[in-house]
């Protein structure tokens, strides 16, 4: 049948474009045939079993025109891929739809479209570049924080017979109640609530992890405590609605008061981390430092002469499309998001920030991610950068290996699927990427990350929470736990890897 969809594009102002389609009859027909069969497996009519009606009395009992726009409905997105395919634009935001008459039987189906697209850079310089790389370190103040985080992973709780301080660990039962005023009396009575109680709750004085109140109230508890009480107020945008804004009381039972005991830096310890001294067990910490301080000087590298051949280029990033592809990146957010059960209110509630702002705060990573994208794709232009069928294939070897089968295999699934032209256009820029790295030239510099642009970029991006920070408070009870967190990345910068 050939390809279902023609297309054709039309350039307009400020890297917008016009695409008008066309869907052949044939592909519309099928479509017909397809979604009458489909509706008749659920009509119900007499003289026929369920889901065994024909799709030509579907056709002649619904009426054609009704079936046909059902169809027309559910093929237009794959048609909008297959015109986007066809005409090799990159668009960027969603489509203006212009959806034409429904065709007559035997005619084909036009609509068009516009949308903003990636915009042409003009380059500039972007071989021998002069880019700072600092040289990788390792400093005595990281090795002894690794070795307390070991100390602190091997840490065990013991049993003190003292009052509970701040580090300290209390077990305790607990039950809150709020004050309740009787419609006939008028009288205020404190009744326990639903998820208020608790049963031998292990409880870390200091980690901030319930509401407001209740670890500073075990401050000074001691075991056997059977009726210290905690008077305090619920946050008002504290998750469950009904306690939110609401004064409570939880009488506390006192189990028991633990303390955590660190391992001594000594000869024990580096031995249960699998060394013979401690001498050689802070040797292999400033060697894994170290290999992680060069990987991170190196994608510094990496982004810093990417970024200073985008500098040195002519880029026409307008306001819209930036903003266009900030919502991308946001709603790609929230699909991550969801797969892990959070919802975009949930999320929006974590970061005490409503959408328009998160939206702002990613409008400059979107400019630089379009126009480092616009340089790319110049670039491998300029350079005639053709992935090979080798570079293809080991690109899909990791992925091989993982499933068990030859990357022969994997790549004919892409080929199937329609995907292996977008695996040789990011494997182009990969290769585009390398190329400017290759040929820039390292300046010697004293800066730490955090005083690059990239660092500054970096640690503005801290401010947003994402799922790779576990920032939602653990529950040590159904009506204690405050759900809350602490910043992380709203997605990096784009690169090839994306």
């Amino acid at each position: 049948m050939g390809e279902p969809v023609q297309a054709t594009v039309t350039d307009l102002p400020e890297s917008r474009v016009r695409v008008d389609a066309q869907v052949v009859a044939a592909e519309i027909e099928a479509r017909v045939q397809r979604r009458a069969g489909q509706l008749g497996r659920e009509l119900k009519l007499p003289g026929f079993r369920k889901g065994k009606v024909p799709a030509p009395l579907v056709l002649q009992r619904l009426g054609r025109e009704a079936v046909l726009e059902d169809a027309v409905r559910e093929g237009l997105g794959g048609w909008y891929a297959e015109a986007v395919r066809a005409t090799g634009i990159v668009p960027v935001g969603d489509p203006k739809i212009d959806l034409g008459e429904l065709p007559a039987r035997g005619a084909a189906l036009e609509f068009s479209f516009e949308i903003g697209v990636l915009p042409v850079a003009e380059l500039g310089e972007y071989s021998g570049l002069e880019v700072g790389r600092r040289e990788p370190q390792v400093t005595e103040e990281q090795i002894e924080r690794e070795i307390e985080a070991m100390r602190e992973r091997l840490a065990r709780l013991e049993t003190a017979a003292r009052p509970a301080g701040e580090g300290d660990y209390v077990v305790v039962d607990y039950v809150g109640r709020l004050p309740t005023v009787d419609d006939d009396t008028g009288e205020t009575t404190m009744v326990a609530f639903e998820g208020g109680e608790g049963r031998d709750q292990l409880i870390e004085l200091g980690a901030g992890k319930l509401i407001p109140g209740f670890e500073e109230g075990l401050l000074g508890a001691s075991a056997g405590e059977t009726h210290r009480t905690v008077e305090l107020k619920f946050p008002a945008d504290y998750p469950n609605a009904e306690l939110a804004g609401r004064e409570a009381s939880f009488e506390i039972a006192v189990k028991e008061v633990k303390g955590k005991q660190l391992p001594d830096v000594d000869e024990d310890l580096a031995v249960d981390a699998g060394f013979d001294d401690v001498q050689e067990l802070r040797e292999d910490i400033g060697r894994r430092i170290l290999q992680a301080e060069e990987q991170r000087v190196a994608e510094e590298f990496r982004e810093a002469a990417l970024d200073a051949a985008v500098a040195g280029a002519r880029v026409p990033v307008t306001e819209e499309l930036a903003r266009s592809r900030a919502q991308e990146m946001w709603e790609r957010m929230l699909h991550t998001l969801s797969h892990r059960g959070i919802t975009r209110e949930a999320y929006l509630q974590i970061v005490g920030r409503t959408e328009e702002e998160i939206l702002a705060e990613m409008v400059p990573d979107a400019e630089q991610g379009l126009r480092r994208e616009a340089v790319l794709t110049a670039v491998v232009a300029a350079e005639g950068i053709e992935p090979s069928e080798q570079d293809l294939l080991q690109a899909v070897a990791a992925t091989a290996e993982r499933e068990g089968i030859a990357p022969e295999q994997v790549l004919t699934r892409l080929r199937e699927a329609g995907r292996v032209e977008e695996l040789r256009e990011d494997l182009a820029a990969r290769q585009a990427v390398e190329l400017i790295v290759q040929r820039a030239k390292p300046i010697a510099t004293d800066r730490r990350s955090t005083g690059s642009p990239i660092g500054q970029q970096a640690a503005a991006r801290e401010q947003l929470w994402t799922p790779a920070k576990e920032a939602a408070g653990e529950r040590a009870g159904m009506g204690v736990a405050a759900a809350g967190g602490a910043g992380a990345g709203a997605g990096g910068l784009w690169t090839p890897e994306r």
